[in-house]
């Protein structure tokens, strides 16, 4: 992990799906604009991001994780530019990690999260969930990169995104890496893209639920995979309350 900003462009695969126009405007100062967390021996942190019109732009988090400890960040992407969130986490023994994370919105705007997570220790643990609802010519996108180190025995660690795409103009990307030398290690991922399901709409619809109030319980289903594990349920309602005001604005 460096210290030295390089200003990048669409050829770093870090940023391979990026918006173009929008990285000649970075600066290094900005790319140096670590928010650096490190949580001791058992603690537990919960952290939300919500990058809309009020926070666009780039944001990145950085978090050491002591034995034991935990942390958690859930974050909504839905700014009308471009907006990305990067976090680089590394855990020591026992510790866990849980993002969930939203990217929602249309117009041109690119949303993205990128993730690494390296275990760096024996027994960690790692979860993510993300989820993608785009319309117009938005792009919603997700770079996941999990490194399990030799000694990193009982790894157990696993990230999921899935994009729904409301118009055909928008688009959904994925970069999944795994990277392990460990040999006892459960580690997955998976992704998958698409449109609505019309046959659970049509399932709906014949017990007597408007169309366009099926298909907004179809995307909040999907939706709040990402907040599933945050304890705190008023939290919770309320990341997945400003998921869905950004819903307002597609024709569903």
């Amino acid at each position: 992990m460096s210290d030295v900003a390089t200003l990048p462009t669409t050829r770093d695969e870090d940023w391979r799906y990026a918006d173009a126009a929008a990285l000649r405007d970075l600066t290094a100062e900005t790319l140096d604009g670590w928010h650096e967390i490190t949580l001791t021996a058992g603690e537990a942190q919960v952290q939300t991001y919500v990058l809309d019109d009020s926070a666009p732009g780039v944001t990145r988090v950085r978090l050491a994780l002591g034995e034991g400890a935990r942390a958690e960040i859930y974050a909504i992407a839905s700014a009308s530019d471009y907006t990305r969130l990067e976090v680089e986490v590394t855990l020591a023994k026992g510790a866990h990690f849980e993002f969930g994370g939203v990217t929602i919105g249309g117009g041109e705007g690119t949303r993205e999260f990128v993730t690494r997570v390296r275990h760096a220790e024996p027994e960690a643990t790692s979860n993510q969930t993300i989820r993608a609802v785009h319309w117009n010519r938005a792009t919603g996108n997700f770079l996941g990169r999990i490194e399990v180190v030799k000694d990193a025995q009982k790894t157990d660690a696993a990230q999921n995104f899935r994009a729904i795409l409301l118009e055909k103009g928008a688009s959904a990307n994925t970069k999944p890496e795994l990277e392990i030398f460990a040999d006892d290690v459960k580690c997955a991922h998976g992704a998958a893209i698409g449109a609505l399901d019309d046959s659970a709409g049509y399932y709906m619809a014949a017990r007597g639920i408007p169309p366009h109030v099926a298909r907004r319980l179809q995307v909040q289903a999907f939706v709040a995979d990402a907040f599933v594990a945050m304890e705190d349920e008023t939290l919770a309602e309320n990341m997945l309350a400003k998921v869905l005001d950004r819903l307002e604005e597609a024709a569903i």
